[in-house]
Formats: C-alpha cells, structure tokens, sequence
C-alpha cells in the first residue's frame, strides 16, 4: 500500500495477454493541455496542490479529489471531504477520524467485538476501525462500502503488533490528506491474505485486541458502481520541468463503458498476482515493480546518484540526469520511457511553492527488486487502471494502460 508524507517524503509499498500493443508513446497528451476533460457523471476532478494542511505539513506530487460519505441508508447525514489523496496501489476509503462530522458505527468482528485494521506503510502505520458509509464521488455511487476511520479516538491504542511497524500517521499532519481513495487493480484489501495469521485485522474489546479473519474487509469502491466498474482513467497534462504551483485534471470511472473512457492505441502493461511487472533499469530486472499515484517522486535504487542532505532519501545529482528505463507487463509488451531525475534540494528552495515536481526521485530502501513510478510519471498522460477480472474492449484486468 502506497503513502506519502510531507513536502519531501518517499511512499512506498507494503505490501495473460488478449492484445500485444507497439512500444512506443502511448496515449501520451503534448503540449501544454489542461488535462481536464469535459463534465460528466464519470468524471470527478483532481488537483495537485499543498494540502488540507499547507501551513505546517505542505505537500508534493500529491493527487487529491472530493468524495461524499453518509450515515448508510440517510440523505441528511452526509459530509463531503475534500483532499482525499488517489490511490492507484491501494484498495479502499481510509478517512481521518478527526475530519469527520458524522457518527457512524463500527462494525463488528467474527466475535461480535469492535473491528479495527492497522494498515502498514513502508514509513509508518495508521490505526482504526472499519465502519460502513454510503458513498459517492461525482455521479457514482457504492451503497455500504465498508472504510477504515484512522485515528478514531475510540480507540487510541493499537496492538504492539501494529505501532512495532513504525510511526503512526494518524493525523492530517501526519497523514498529508484527509484520507485515501485506492483505486487499484483489486476488488479487495486484501482478499484471501485477510487472516488472523497475517495480522492486519483486529477484534477489539476496548484496549484488547486480537488479530482476527475479517468477514468484512475494506472494499475499493469502483467495482461497486452499477455502471462504470471496470477501472478507472487518470488525465493529468505535462507539467513544466521547473514544476507548477498547482495541477488540474481529471479522473474518469469506468473503461469502454462511456464515450469519454473509450481505449486507444496505449500500451497495455498486464499485471501479476500482486499488481506488479518487470522494470529493466541499468541493466537489472525489477521484477516487483509498480506504477503509482500515491508514490510523490520516481523511487528506484542507484547507489551512483548521491542522496541529499537536507531532503533525506531523495536523490540529489549535481546536474539533472536524463536516465531511461524499460517497462515490460505479464504479456510481455515493453514501454521505453525517459525520464529525468533532479536535484531536491533545488527543487526545493528554488520553488518552493510548487507543488507539482516532475524530475522528484528519492531511494527505494525497503525493496531490491521494486522501481515505483510515482506520480510524475501521470503528468502528461491518460493512465488507466483496469481491475481484475474485468474484460474492457481490449483486455482482461489486472492491467494499466498510458
């Protein structure tokens, strides 16, 4: 699962072929487009910007949007949330406790008991129960989607199991959003690795908790929706390489369901069991490599490139590097991309009201074998994410497409 924090912070991962497609540039957008496409029910708008929080916790190359929670079955009790980060490499609405207005109730466990989820990050934790909401997002709807509430004060202790993975980031601050939207390749958080043996899930009795298997788990909600719940489509436009101060586009439900998610001529990458495939980078296979919004720079391991002192863990060359990469799916389709790769610490105090960043890149420390491409590798593009199981006009989910 996928995460960010703070201006310059690297989030990381916890965590057959129907069409052969040409290398090449894909569905690239050019020039300098909005990104944002026309209105409809499928359509909800993104933004790249500081933050709910930029006065003390301003961030970078982070995607958010608006969604709509109810108490399930009301149309009075609702709240509508913005800055809710999106999420290609996570499964499910996680909302902050403290930004919500409404009581909602939480579920219960197998054993009647309160349940709660502890959702590991590669920086952190955050820790709360699963509660159920009606929800919807521009026209889209999904009726008793269960969601996590992080940091829920009913329940301010997480099991040693839990806080032993890192920091808690169970606030805004601490978050860097109001809460997450994973929209990825998998209908589940976990699926059938949901059980007590695994950790994550917890039946909880005031301060006692016990690792249990769910019956409920949080759900991503686009396979929910009546119509358009094969995918999703991510348009954002190029972004200058001295960055922007703000970016605009859009996010579109559903592929080959509507005139205004139709397939292309893009390169389709198939996934793995685990929503991954193989990047070749200086001559070494990646073989758990992802493409994620919820990523704020490109992180990969190059022991050549040297790290900076001030934004630790981010890469800071003494001139800007032009590297290449090729992205190879489970159907065997490659993608050559270029890319650049900046000094942070420039980045940083030259403009340090941007918050869109394309030539961000930092170290991938808790994995060999992952090359994450993060959100700079949406700019410019109309990245789809098509969920497993879902046969669109020209494959089979899991897949993405650019």
């Amino acid at each position: 699962m996928s995460r960010i924090n703070g201006p310059f912070a690297a989030g990381l991962v916890v965590l057959s072929s129907l069409l052969a497609v040409s290398c090449g540039d894909g569905d690239r957008l050019t020039g300098s487009g909005s990104g944002t496409v026309a209105a409809a029910s499928n359509v909800a708008a993104v933004v790249v910007d500081s933050g709910p929080d930029p006065s003390t916790q301003p961030t970078v190359n982070t995607l958010y949007t608006t969604v709509t929670v109810c108490v399930p079955g009301s149309t009075t009790e609702c709240q509508t949330i913005d800055h809710i980060q999106v999420d290609t490499q996570s499964y499910g609405l996680r909302i902050l406790a403290p930004v919500l207005t409404l009581s909602l109730n939480v579920a219960p466990a197998p054993d009647g008991n309160s349940l709660l989820e502890c959702t590991p990050f590669a920086d952190g934790y955050s820790w709360g129960p699963v509660a159920m909401v009606d929800f919807t997002i521009t026209g889209e709807a999904a009726s008793g989607l269960p969601i996590q509430l992080i940091g829920d004060s009913r329940f301010p202790t997480a099991p040693t199991a839990c806080s032993a993975i890192g920091k808690a980031e169970d606030t805004v601050a601490q978050f860097g959003a109001n809460g997450i939207l994973g929209i990825g390749v998998f209908e589940q958080d976990c699926g059938s690795g949901c059980t007590a043996a695994q950790g994550g899930y917890y039946s909880c009795m005031q301060a006692s908790c016990t690792a249990t298997t769910p019956t409920t788990q949080v759900l991503n909600p686009v396979p929910l929706f009546a119509k358009d719940n094969d995918g999703t489509i991510i348009v954002l436009p190029t972004v200058p390489a001295a960055g922007a101060a703000t970016v605009s586009g859009s996010l579109i439900f559903g592929i080959d369901t509507e005139s205004n998610n139709a397939s292309g001529t893009q390169t389709i990458l198939t996934l793995d069991l685990n929503g991954e495939f193989t990047t070749m980078f200086n001559g070494v296979s990646l073989s758990t490599s992802i493409i994620d919004s919820g990523t704020n720079g490109i992180f990969f391991n190059d022991s050549s490139i040297p790290e900076c002192s001030d934004a630790a863990g981010f890469y800071c060359p003494s001139s800007t590097l032009s590297l290449s990469a090729i992205l190879t799916g489970q159907n065997g389709v490659s993608y050559n991309e270029s890319f650049s790769i900046a000094n942070a610490d420039s980045l940083s105090s030259s403009n340090p009201t941007f918050t869109a960043q394309p030539m961000l890149g930092g170290v991938f420390t808790s994995d060999s074998t992952t090359f994450d491409w993060g959100l700079p590798f949406f700019y410019g593009r109309r990245f789809a994410t098509a969920v497993e199981n879902q046969t669109t006009a020209v494959a089979t989910g899991p897949y993405m497409a650019f």
